[in-house]
């Protein structure tokens, strides 16, 4: 099985599946009870938040745990545009975010809001110096993804979060980090970043556990009502066996990212050096895009009849976002790409784990894939 779609989820780790059981077992009780044992599981969940605040360079205080990465966009956005309604009628979002940021700023401009989308050019790369400049004074959010989950381009958030800030300190600068985060240094509490992102299963955790970062001093208004765990901003009773694994994921990937970061690049950039040399295939990711990520069409050969072929070899892509289960790709037509192009995209997404080997046999199977396809199309 050669598995090349990590940006859509990773295989949990063995030692984190096993921390969960362990957790489950030991510390079931409620970490809101009062008695010995509600305790015990309330200081493993402070435990678990200093290590994902240590993980996000912030405090253990600045980090709300949530149910998944669209809960944490979600919260982001409707709560610092709700807290600002009073002065504010404007969003700045980049053209090609992850749904649960476009779909929400998109349902608020159907609800009035005025929102200047930042497109990104036929590199895929964002203009950070139209996104500052869309920024006045009536601004209530600036709102970009760190790496885009479909090509991979990098967007240096830092700096444009201390661009906002300088146009108007009162804009919200919100931040997808999904698939930057532990593939990337981050050091929030040195940036001018408002909120921040992350989720668990895109680093070797299980689904259904994520976290939000909210800078210490950071307004929002919580789209959720309920009691007052995670300080009232995600009511319910908290996951504590997840959000352990999350913890023991984000350690043990933070511990790994020099040497995995080298690892990646000689994967992708052996990847890349082969695909330019294909006939009939086109890169899609800028050269400078997320070492994890590649993005390439066929054109001429669909999406999804490409990857059912390689699937026959047990090589695992995607034909682009998993969330939106087969659709065109949004990021490329963003993009201004050819419908063509669009139509015949593939992603590979890497891990740690992935190999060589990996490569070899995914290249093997497109060229087995354009003699044979190409007879039929």
């Amino acid at each position: 099985m050669h598995y090349l779609d990590n940006a859509a989820t990773t295989r949990v780790a063995d030692e984190v599946a096993d921390e969960i059981r362990r957790v489950m077992g030991e510390h079931f009780a409620n970490p809101s009870s009062l008695y010995g044992p509600g305790l015990d599981s309330e200081l493993l969940l402070r435990r678990s938040r200093a290590a994902v605040a240590q993980a996000l360079g912030c405090s253990p205080a600045e980090v709300i745990f949530t149910g998944c990465g669209s809960e944490s966009n979600n919260i982001a956005v409707l709560g610092a545009v709700r807290a600002r309604r009073e002065w504010a009628d404007h969003i700045v979002c980049t053209g090609y975010e992850h749904p649960s940021v476009h779909n929400v700023v998109q349902q608020l401009e159907q609800d009035g809001w005025r929102v200047t989308w930042v497109m990104p050019d036929e590199t895929g790369r964002v203009s950070m110096d139209e996104m500052a400049a869309a920024v006045g004074p009536k601004t209530a959010l600036v709102t970009a993804m760190e790496v885009n989950n479909e090509i991979g381009a990098v967007l240096d958030v830092a700096a444009l979060a201390e661009r906002v800030k300088e146009k108007n300190s009162r804009t919200a600068v919100h931040v997808d980090g999904v698939q930057a985060w532990l593939r990337r240094p981050v050091k929030l509490a040195a940036t001018a970043i408002d909120s921040y992102s992350v989720s668990g299963h895109k680093i070797h955790a299980p689904k259904g556990v994520a976290a939000l970062y909210l800078r210490r001093g950071h307004t929002i208004q919580p789209p959720f009502l309920g009691g007052g765990q995670e300080r009232g901003i995600r009511p319910g009773t908290e996951n504590l066996p997840y959000i352990a694994g999350l913890a023991l994921a984000a350690q043990r990937m933070q511990k790994t990212l020099p040497a995995r970061a080298k690892h990646l690049r000689a994967l992708n950039a052996m990847l890349r050096a082969e695909l330019e040399g294909m006939d009939g295939v086109v890169l899609n990711s800028p050269p400078d895009a997320l070492a994890e990520v590649l993005n390439f069409s066929v054109p001429g050969i669909r999406s999804e009849t490409m990857l059912h072929f390689l699937e026959q070899r047990q090589v695992y892509v995607s034909s682009g976002s998993a969330c939106s289960k087969g659709a065109a790709s949004h990021t490329l037509a963003a993009m201004g790409l050819p419908a063509a192009r669009v139509d015949s995209a593939l992603r590979v997404s890497f891990c740690g784990d992935s190999t060589e080997e990996d490569v070899r046999a995914l290249l093997d199977g497109l060229r087995a894939g354009l003699a044979r396809l190409a007879r039929t199309r």
